[in-house]
């Protein structure tokens, strides 16, 4: 027994440094001297407002349209449940690329929609809207789940009470499911916020990389490697900052969750 526990470390150590070793790197590389022209740059503060403004807006999409989905799935008679389950898991391995190339392919001028977007005066690739819709296309499905996870571990009996006593749906929703799941729900924006933030290949592809415009702090990274190296620096740093904290916030709501 005594063995099993020396060599517990052991096994987890070379994954653990794996993990560990690229972010020491980052941090060992970022000196001073280059944190200090990064913090300047006003190309560093120009990605860091856009990226915190598009995806506020696109988590506030995850919230309003994904919460209904989430509950729907945990305790409702959804039509094509099984089919909305597949969607969700596709969404969530599909490779950013083609995430990004299939929303061209919806609602670029020649797309699906784009005759009639045009036709109303709305143009949505290249657009802020369009980094909008890429990080709530890559970020909504993991609201859903982590959202439906906490629907899902309530109690069955606290609904089939409700009913008894005359509540109706509404009621059931708003006064017992929506407060006892709020940590699970806050939490799972906390995680969304973080992927929404760190969306790159989607973005790229239908909302291009105009500085001041769509350039995100991934796609400011990107083209800091080829122009200023302190930028991206900076900006990684900074990303990687705003993740922890998200991170930092889930794991909270986590722990704060009493169906948890």
């Amino acid at each position: 027994m005594h063995a099993r526990r020396l060599a517990a470390p052991w096994i987890v150590l070379p994954y653990a440094l794996f993990l560990v070793l690229p972010l020491v790197a980052l941090v060992w590389r970022a000196d001073g001297e280059s944190l200090a022209r990064g913090l300047t740059d006003a190309a560093v503060w120009s990605a860091v407002g856009v990226s915190l403004s598009t995806s506020l807006i696109a988590i506030g999409l995850c919230l309003l349209f994904g919460l209904p989905l989430a509950y729907g799935l945990a305790h409702g008679r959804v039509p094509g449940r099984r089919a909305l389950d597949l969607l969700l898991d596709l969404a969530n391995v599909m490779p950013p690329a083609v995430a990004g190339l299939a929303l061209l392919f919806a609602f670029g001028r020649r797309g699906l929609l784009g005759p009639a977007l045009g036709e109303l005066g709305i143009t949505l690739p290249f657009t802020p809207a369009a980094v909008v819709l890429a990080q709530w296309f890559v970020a909504g499905p993991l609201f859903v789940r982590t959202a439906a996870l906490g629907f899902r571990s309530l109690n069955p009996d606290l609904f089939e009470q409700a009913e008894i006593d005359g509540a109706d749906r509404w009621r059931i929703f708003s006064a017992i499911a929506l407060p006892l799941t709020a940590p699970a729900i806050l939490g799972g924006l906390a995680l969304a916020w973080a992927r929404a933030l760190g969306e790159f290949g989607a973005t790229i592809l239908f909302a291009g990389n105009l500085t001041g415009v769509t350039q995100t702090m991934p796609l400011a990274i990107y083209l800091g490697l080829e122009q200023d190296l302190s930028l991206a620096i900076t900006l990684a740093l900074i990303l990687l900052t705003l993740a922890g904290f998200a991170l930092l916030i889930a794991r909270l709501f986590d722990r704060s969750n009493p169906t948890g």
